[in-house]
């Protein structure tokens, strides 16, 4: 990575830190809003805005024309199943279906779409955090969107991870946990899990809180821009 790019990757900790360490003081002194929905707030904001700024450094060190990516949202159309009509035992629901099949479809977004060349190429999932319950919806959800686009890349991009497992820690090659490993083998989802703090999500001990605080680093920024660069190729 040549000095211009490093200087994007300390800038978004930078941003990480400034955000992390005041969201604290700043929920607190709010009146107008609850506690927890500040922090969940910013949190989520983040976290968003890390996955996208990581991107366009990835598309930015494989030397592409910023002009083919967009980051643009849009909510996709999931068309109801054609087998489904063809099990609904009523007749008159059959029939009300079929008259009306273009507004039946489920509307399905999620948090970054990444288009390349106008061509829908990436779905990540941000969080602040993952559980396995949380891991549920976010397969479901990306199963609906590969109805659609078969060859779509599938990202979940979190800020620490509460899978179990070793998905927290630094090693180049994840082991996983049982019960992550358990769900995905009920799903066709090849997804790839980027975790940017280590250790293991404590609820007791959330990282705004300066004596839980986790600092970014550069390491796990560089992993995960890797991941990214070879989804864009």
């Amino acid at each position: 990575m040549d000095k211009k790019f490093s200087k994007d990757i300390k800038s978004l900790i930078n941003a990480y830190e400034f955000l992390v360490k005041g969201i604290d003081t700043k929920a607190k002194e709010a009146e107008d809003r609850a506690y927890g929905g500040i922090i969940r707030a910013g949190k989520g904001m983040l976290v968003e805005s890390l996955a996208k700024s990581l991107i366009e450094i990835a598309w930015k060190e494989l030397g592409r024309d910023p002009k083919r990516l967009s980051l643009d949202k849009e909510t996709v159309k999931i068309p109801i199943k054609k087998e489904y009509i063809e099990r609904v035992k009523s007749p008159e629901v059959k029939k009300f279906i079929r008259d009306h099949i273009k507004d039946f479809y489920y509307p399905l977004r999620t948090d970054v779409h990444v288009h390349v060349d106008g061509k829908f190429k990436i779905a990540m999932e941000c969080k602040a955090y993952t559980e396995n319950a949380m891991l549920k919806r976010i397969l479901v959800d990306f199963t609906l969107f590969k109805q659609v686009y078969p060859d779509l890349a599938f990202v979940l991009f979190q800020l620490e991870s509460q899978l179990g497992g070793d998905y927290s820690t630094a090693n180049h090659i994840k082991y996983g946990s049982p019960s992550t490993h358990t769900l995905l083998s009920y799903f066709d989802i090849d997804l790839n899990i980027i975790t940017l703090l280590e250790g293991e999500r404590k609820v007791d001990r959330p990282i705004h809180k300066p004596a839980y605080y986790k600092a970014l680093r550069e390491e796990s920024l560089l992993t995960a821009l890797e991941v990214l660069k070879k989804l864009l190729q």
